[in-house]
């Protein structure tokens, strides 16, 4: 049927010499001997088996056969030795069973919250969450996500265009914190419990409000809130935190009185000075006649952009190259304590008074406080920064002293800087008192025993012309974490730790002594409250500006 190619002829014939075939394809030679059979082991790819396998290979007339040996088919394994395996296998050189008869522990899914704010075209935030993690069907909690959001509107209604994102990130808190709390069965109630809560909200006029926030938020700051209100600062309380004189001499305070006579040159007014704002030259004139600067009201910040370090103003996020962002008058700062001197007099506050002491009335009992937190807000004038608003709280945060400064007789304003101030012409127009008059009337509340608390508050005694030796500073209290002379700002730490929000008016309205002063207030009270946590963890902001 098929022709023979003569392949086994070498080969004996197994069943010689009873083999009957007519042609029969082994040999029937006499002298052909069987060979030795020769397993030679053959690799199979790993893709189809692990084994070796072996065939049976001819001799030749050139082929050694060696001594016969016997190559196992399979390999063994052994769980307790760990001797199979391949070489990339750990479990071979670690003495563990292999990974797959090994067991796995269960494993801990996350909570299904959604931590980050995403909007449609509407404004309503869109949760994305893994179904699967969720405890509660994604499109129930959207739907209870969309009417927090609605009644979010209509809460910051007031508040809305200057905050556009702000109904969406607390409609999505408020969510995370009804979902983190209930279960499928309870998690609706809640949801509308919520609702109800915000509908009884005042209506917020500012981001500060009170009234801003998911229900959690505002009940912990209702909460912290009353724990400062209940505590009363004591001067055994505070006396640890006394600035040394030396501490004072390091951030700038000036602690004696400067040689000359005090007040003799109250204006530069037709004299040349360095511009604060421009850092050039200009002859100093009165608001009326000033030349116009362009400027940046912003400091600038070090920043990483592009791969590159540069420096930026807060006000415009321009770089130091561009040109000025605001325009005003050319203006001049003093901090030389002589120059300061030259415009009005340092003097020290008044000692206590004591039966043996009595004031200019015949009076002997004291009527100063025992604690104080004082803030001020200065112009610019032809004498250089001029105070212009002095305000001062007692230990429980009560305003006892709010007054507008008149100028000195010869100097002139050239810019309220009501951006920071808050000062512009008509309240100035109710300024009555001058500089010396409103200092008698601060004597009434401020002896040299008590102890003044402030932030940044050698600016203050300065534009006070006050020296004093019993002062908390909060700028020792929250160091930046750069070390002197950089300065935390007032706002970002009580953004930080207060979770308020201060100096929000804008260019129009600019700053508060008395928020200020108030803020500086609790911000020790919270320190009193707060002082191992504080004192183990660093600062991460980074501004400068302390106004």
């Amino acid at each position: 049927m098929f022709p023979t190619l003569g392949l086994f002829s070498t080969l004996p014939c197994p069943e010689r010499p009873n083999c009957n075939r007519v042609n029969c394809i082994f040999s029937h030679d006499p002298n052909v001997v069987q060979p030795p059979t020769v397993r030679v082991p053959i690799e199979i790819p790993k893709a189809s088996s692990s084994r070796h396998v072996t065939a049976p290979v001819p001799p030749t007339s050139q082929t050694s056969f060696p001594k016969p040996s016997v190559i196992p088919v399979k390999r063994q394994h052994s769980l307790a030795s760990g001797a199979a395996g391949s070489s990339s296998n750990s479990a071979s050189t670690s003495g563990e069973p292999p990974k797959k008869l090994q067991r796995i522990g269960t494993i801990q899914r996350p909570n299904a919250v959604s931590t980050t704010v995403q909007t449609n075209s509407s404004g309503v935030p869109l949760l994305r969450v893994n179904p699967a993690m969720s405890q509660v069907a994604i499109p129930v909690r959207q739907t209870m996500l969309k009417n927090l959001y609605d009644h979010f509107v209509v809460l910051y209604q007031n508040i809305i265009e200057a905050n556009p994102t702000l109904a969406a990130e607390d409609a999505l808190r408020q969510e995370e914190e009804v979902y983190s709390k209930t279960n499928k069965l309870t998690y609706r109630n809640a949801v509308i419990n919520s609702i109800s809560s915000i509908k009884r909200r005042p209506l917020p006029d500012s981001r500060s409000h009170p009234s801003v926030g998911t229900v959690a938020e505002i009940a912990k700051r209702e909460e912290d809130r009353k724990k400062l209100a209940a505590l009363r600062l004591t001067v055994a309380q505070l006396e640890p935190h006394l600035l040394t004189v030396e501490q004072m001499k390091e951030l700038g305070y000036i602690v004696d009185i400067p040689p000359g006579v005090g007040g003799d040159q109250p204006s530069e007014e037709g004299l040349i000075k360095t511009c604060d704002r421009c850092s050039q030259p200009f002859k100093v004139k009165r608001m009326e006649e000033a030349d116009e600067c362009v400027f940046h009201y912003g400091r600038p910040r070090l920043l990483k952009a592009n791969g590159e370090k540069q420096r930026i103003y807060t006000c415009c996020s321009r770089t130091m190259e561009d040109n000025g962002c605001s325009r005003g008058p050319h203006v001049f700062y003093e901090s030389d304590p002589e120059d300061l001197h030259r415009r009005h007099a340092f003097t020290f506050t008044r000692p206590p008074i004591s039966s043996d002491q009595p004031d200019e009335g015949g009076g002997t009992e004291d009527s100063a406080l025992d604690i104080v937190a004082l803030d001020c807000e200065m112009i610019y004038s032809t004498g250089g920064m001029t105070v212009a608003r002095v305000s001062v709280v007692d230990s429980m945060g009560t305003e006892v002293f709010d007054e507008f400064v008149r100028l000195d007789d010869g100097v002139e304003v050239i810019d309220f800087n009501t951006r920071f101030s808050g000062i512009n012409a008509e309240n100035y127009a109710t300024a009555v008192l001058p500089l010396a008059s409103i200092r008698k009337a601060l004597d009434r509340l401020i002896n040299a025993n008590t102890i003044i608390i402030g932030h940044s508050l050698d600016n203050d005694l300065k534009t006070l012309r006050m020296i004093h030796h019993r002062c908390v500073d909060t700028v020792a209290l929250f160091p930046h974490r750069a070390g002197a002379p950089f300065r935390r700002a007032l706002k970002d730490l009580v953004k930080e730790h207060l979770q308020r929000t201060i100096q929000s008016g804008g260019a129009t309205v600019g700053h508060s002594s008395v928020e200020d002063s108030v803020a500086t207030l609790d911000l020790v009270r919270y320190y009193m409250l707060n002082k191992p946590k504080i004192a183990s963890t660093p600062s991460n902001d980074t501004a400068i500006d302390v106004l």
